[in-house]
């Protein structure tokens, strides 16, 4: 009698494979969540395996060394600082001392390359020193913004000045040509505009704010017939004045005058009539 055919042989082969199946996708878990901390150890003994040593900065020496002593040994750079600094500051206090004639001497010996370009006109007395800018054009018509070809001798002109302590006024002037804009109502807001752009020019090349003054004119101190181009281009300019008083002198005459006057106005309210002193 034949054995029964066994049916459920299948059953095998099916465990087999979802036996491997299962392993399959354990192993593809294992790869795919790798840890972190065992990786980093890895990668730092690769790194630490395959680093090759720096060679060595410092210089192979060639000769004999020098024995010279280390007290000869002097910083260049410091020398240099102090030796700025020292004349600055002597230059400085040198000024303040100096009198007006001879402080107009030195601005006038200072500006002769200007002078001798014809690019500045100096004229001076005893009270005082006045430098005029020769350039062809410093404004346009109905402008206060400097050209550009006015700016490098003004700037030049700026750092000659900025070492003196005396006061500086700066005056501005227009041409004939009426105007009235919303920003110039009329040539005098123009010219003090012009004085002003000259200020800060000034100011940003070194020129203490403090001595500075911007003045204006208008129309009417011309030095040219307004009635041609050119004169009207020599009339907009403006004219640097420094005073022979120092700033501080300037001050003390100001309060003295207002004493004065406090005074002066004292005595005449006690004076008048009528008033009742308490």
């Amino acid at each position: 009698m034949n054995d029964e055919e066994n049916l459920d042989r299948w059953l095998v082969s099916y465990a087999d494979f979802i036996t491997l199946l299962f392993a399959f996708f354990v192993v593809m878990y294992a790869v795919s969540s790798l840890n972190e901390g065992k990786y980093k150890e890895v990668s730092a003994s690769l790194i630490s395996a395959f680093k090759v040593i720096p060679r060595s900065l410092e210089p192979i020496q060639v000769g004999e060394i020098s024995r010279a002593n280390k007290k000869e040994l002097i910083d260049v750079s410091a020398v240099g600082a102090a030796g700025t600094s020292d004349v600055s500051g002597e230059s400085g206090s040198n000024n303040k001392t100096l009198s007006f004639s001879q402080k107009a001497d030195q601005i006038e010996k200072n500006m002769m390359s200007l002078i001798q370009m014809d690019e500045v006109t100096l004229r001076r007395s005893e009270k005082w020193l006045e430098v005029e800018i020769n350039t062809r054009i410093l404004f346009s018509s109905g402008e206060a913004h400097l050209v550009e070809t006015a700016t490098p001798v003004l700037t030049k002109v700026a750092s000659i000045l900025a070492p003196y302590p005396n006061p500086i006024n700066v005056e501005g002037f227009t041409d004939n040509i009426p105007i009235s804009t919303a920003v110039f109502p009329s040539n005098w807001e123009l010219s003090a505009a012009r004085a002003a752009s000259v200020v800060h020019l000034f100011s940003k090349a070194g020129v203490e704010p403090g001595r500075m003054s911007a003045i204006a004119y208008g129309e009417y101190r011309p030095i040219a017939d307004n009635s041609s181009v050119k004169g009207r281009l020599k009339n907009r300019r403006v004219v640097i004045a420094i005073l022979a008083e120092d700033l501080e002198s300037v001050k003390i005459n100001k309060e003295d005058l207002r004493l004065i006057q406090g005074e002066e106005e004292s005595k005449k309210r006690h004076s008048e009539p009528g008033t009742i002193n308490f």
